[in-house]
């Protein structure tokens, strides 16, 4: 390693360290459930990660894995069009076009190479992709890999939408988290579709954190706006709700997905989802189907969480996901504030610049449908004691 660039980045993280803004992994030695095992801190109560319906370690998704991976091993060793697909991959994606209402899906290894295989394929030389500022990174990326011209509108802004619509070359694309990661808010999508009939856009819409959480059957966004077969274009992914492996996916016409399978780069040049992911997928959406209580289990225990939070004088962001951000402003605030509720057994992640804005951090609670009341109250108990601790409650210092 060269000796000068070595000591760059020490320094670099050093002074992450003396921030107090130096993210550290934590390591989990048993299945990802409303309570594991964490090497640096026992057993704790999960509010931070994206198993929404409590699947990543259900037994049927897990046989239904270990089933693949008996039948099919390890992986395709190399891309579908050279080598060859499973059959696993279309019983996949023929699940995915049905469940969701449109005519193909498409596979791919994570929802992030969905989008940066999406965005450049459609968005080529001569058109216009324009996306909501707030937008997850991935689709950020992929538009900056797309030869189109870029177009960023502020957030949820559909005045601002409508002035770069006018602006628009060619095709103008519209891209849009269904539900923003960060804000736990979900799109104006009536709107968004009321704009593109009326300039003959297109609407892409990434549910990867409304997909097993909004809609009355979990179908995500497109469902809780009553707005079947009104969007053009959905990715999601296959690592949150649905059995919170890995994978994502598009769904589309036939022919946009026969597009993606001749030009999409992370299509043409990444092996296949793996089998043991797509045998577990597949089972976890068959369970979001016959199991619509999972849905209603999630959705009481968000609206439980968020009144407790409220009642201790806490003031979440608003919106009907399942995210609860609580915006304490400083980076190293939401760190510390974190670690101190690991220590009461509580596991969830502060998050700051440069994942969110700066003066915008916050701890981001993530709500599943395996936490039982018992959990929730202890976590409230958690949160009123570091939040008293910390001068959260009964403080307007950093209200």
């Amino acid at each position: 390693m060269n000796a000068a660039f070595e000591r760059k980045l020490n320094a670099d993280l050093d002074a992450l360290r003396a921030a107090g803004t130096y993210k550290r992994l934590r390591h989990l030695t048993a299945p990802m459930a409303a309570h594991t095992h964490m090497e640096e801190a026992g057993d704790v109560t999960v509010l931070s990660s994206n198993n929404y319906l409590g699947l990543a370690d259900d037994p049927e998704v897990v046989r239904a894995g270990v089933a693949a991976l008996e039948k099919y091993g390890a992986g395709t060793a190399s891309v579908r069009f050279i080598c060859g697909t499973f059959d696993i991959h279309r019983v996949l994606e023929e699940k995915i076009a049905s469940f969701f209402g449109f005519e193909s899906a498409l596979s791919y290894g994570s929802c992030w190479t969905a989008n940066e295989g999406l965005l450049p394929t459609v968005g080529t030389a001569g058109n216009t992709l324009i996306s909501d500022e707030l937008n997850h990174a991935s689709i950020i990326d992929g538009c900056r890999l797309a030869g189109a011209k870029r177009m960023r509108y502020r957030h949820a802004d559909m005045a601002d939408l409508e002035a770069k619509l006018n602006e628009a070359e060619g095709t103008a694309f519209i891209v849009t988290d269904g539900v923003f990661s960060m804000e736990g808010s979900v799109a104006r999508l009536p709107e968004i579709v009321a704009l593109a009939q009326r300039y003959g856009a297109v609407t892409i819409v990434d549910d990867s954190h409304g997909t097993g959480v909004m809609g009355k059957t979990g179908r995500g966004v497109i469902e809780h706006f009553e707005l079947e077969g009104k969007v053009d274009i959905l990715t999601g992914t296959l690592g949150k709700a649905l059995g919170g492996a890995a994978g994502g996916f598009v769904a589309g016409s036939v022919a946009l997905v026969d597009t993606l399978i001749q030009r999409s780069r992370t299509q043409l040049f990444s092996n296949a989802l793996p089998a043991t992911v797509a045998g577990s997928a597949h089972k976890a959406i068959e369970l979001l189907e016959s199991r619509p209580e999972l849905v209603d289990r999630l959705r009481w225990n968000t609206q439980y969480f968020r009144a407790g939070l409220t009642r201790l004088g806490l003031d979440p962001l608003p919106g009907p996901s399942a995210i609860v951000p609580i915006i304490v402003r400083e980076t190293a605030f939401a760190i510390a504030m974190s670690d101190r509720l690991l220590r009461e057994g509580v596991f969830v992640t502060g998050f700051g610049f440069p994942v969110v804005p700066e003066g915008t951090a916050r701890i981001r609670v993530q709500m599943s449908a395996a936490l039982s009341r018992d959990d929730l109250d202890r976590a409230l108990d958690a949160f009123e004691k570091v939040g008293r601790e910390v001068g959260l409650i009964g403080s307007t210092v950093r209200r």
